[in-house]
């Protein structure tokens, strides 16, 4: 699909300048009205939350205008995870979930998640619909005076999304778990503390302290060595750290060291596959997964389902067949048992969970999987012709797939923003990893000379 707006996770901009302008969050609420009742909605609530930046403000004030102005009702729910929103749009029957914020980005960014009444983002269609409303040149039509929306702030919107994130644990008790909580000074600053905290954990935390200017900056998921040095420093068992906006989450073991991605995927799905909870003995992932998460899951009999990348296309995935659970090597998480996104707190608490009732700590689970060694390159170029038309390109990808079969693979692709070409090069041997790269190189080269 083709838009002005919307991108692979809803619209996104630097705040003050188009899109992301309190004139568009205006129209987005108006679109969004006309949308919904188009679609024969029978819901006139509107959930609205946001993490921390100063433009949150701003946005949410001109969305609840655009939407009381057009008859809906608003329920403001303040700072709250991505998948709160998520969660509180379906428990509270709204018709739609608004989340505003621009995830991992720096502050000056901001954007618009939009959730429909089934918890899920909306589909492609209804994006492109309410793109098509907010950029229409139209006149929207005004409800009269007795028929405009209210809005409302709802103080225990963190209280309801607490007792959920608690009850898809299970019974289970964290007491005897250290743990280092870093939230980014995000939306997730005074949630996730709490639910750790209330489920016996001892919780250090960091990243709790939004000015509206410090969102991710150099905290949360985007630098777990900030988790990993309080670790080392208090003997904790575990660090967690979330991104802007709580759906992601990055794991840091008791020595300090980042575990990667697709090591809590895997250690996920085995145990899941071990208690009888993957659902057709199957998970999702993305091109991005490394090949050590498929041979794993070989193993263990488990079916791997492979997306392109982007979260929406796993969850996509996992509706389609009913199956519970797939993420991105990136942090997302999707246990679709229990949440319609992905959700940092939750994923938290299941790898918790299996650390719990296996007694052994996350540097030992991790080991479930072997990491391939990889090499990635993005070459700067002067054009983009297709790649089926380069020669000794081809002729380079052809023999290494007749060389590599189930032991490596090669993912080479342009950039969609910059002209570069991406040489992803993954092996079980890093000697093969790095002679594949150079023959990828040199025959790019010359084809593009």
């Amino acid at each position: 699909m083709s838009t002005q707006l919307f991108g692979t996770d809803g619209i996104r901009g630097k705040a003050n300048e188009y899109p992301i302008t309190a004139e568009i969050a205006l129209k987005t609420g108006q679109a969004i009205s006309r949308v919904l009742k188009s679609a024969g909605a029978n819901h006139n609530r509107v959930i609205i939350g946001k993490d921390t930046r100063i433009s949150g403000y701003m946005l949410e004030t001109a969305l609840t205008s655009g939407l009381v102005a057009s008859g809906m009702d608003v329920f403001l729910v303040g700072p709250i995870p991505t998948p709160a929103v998520a969660h509180l749009t379906k428990s509270m029957g709204c018709g739609a979930g608004i989340m505003l914020t621009a995830s991992h980005n720096p502050y000056e960014d901001n954007g618009l998640k939009i959730f429909g009444p089934d918890g899920y983002k909306l589909s492609d269609a209804l994006e492109a619909a309410v793109e098509r409303e907010i950029l229409s040149d139209a006149k929207p039509l005004a409800v009269s005076p007795d028929k405009i929306g209210k809005a409302y702030r709802i103080d225990d919107a963190r209280g309801r999304y607490i007792e959920y994130a608690k009850q898809s644990l299970g019974p289970t008790d964290l007491s005897g778990l250290k743990l280092v909580v870093d939230c980014g000074h995000g939306a997730a600053y005074l949630l996730a503390p709490l639910i750790f905290k209330e489920l016996g954990a001892k919780v250090t935390k960091l990243g709790v302290e939004p000015d509206g200017l410090n969102i991710n900056a150099g905290v949360g998921a985007l630098h777990p060595e900030h988790a990993a040095e309080a670790v080392r420093e208090q003997g904790a068992d575990l660090g967690i750290s979330f991104d802007g906006d709580a759906d992601r989450v990055i794991f840091t073991d008791e020595t300090g060291a980042t575990i990667a991605g697709d090591r809590v995927l895997t250690l996920c799905a085995l145990a899941m596959q071990a208690e009888g909870s993957l659902k057709g003995s199957t998970m999702a992932c993305t091109v991005m997964s490394n090949l050590g998460l498929h041979e794993a899951m070989r193993q263990a009999g488990v079916q791997v389902l492979t997306t392109p990348v982007g979260d929406r296309h796993v969850i996509e995935a996992l509706r389609r067949g009913g199956y519970s659970f797939g993420g991105e090597n990136s942090g997302h998480l999707i246990f679709a048992d229990h949440a319609t996104t992905g959700d940092g707190i939750l994923s938290a608490l299941q790898v918790l969970r299996i650390m719990k009732r296996k007694g052994v700590r996350l540097s030992e689970l991790a080991k479930a999987m072997h990491e391939y060694p990889q090499s990635l390159e993005n070459l700067r170029i002067k054009s983009k012709p297709p790649l089926a038309s380069l020669p000794r390109l081809q002729a380079a990808m052809q023999a290494a797939d007749a060389s590599f079969g189930i032991h490596g693979r090669h993912l080479i692709r342009y950039s969609g923003t910059e002209n570069k070409i991406r040489i992803l090069v993954e092996h079980r041997e890093a000697a093969t990893v790095a002679a594949w790269a150079r023959r990828f190189r040199a025959a790019v080269e010359l084809d593009l000379a």
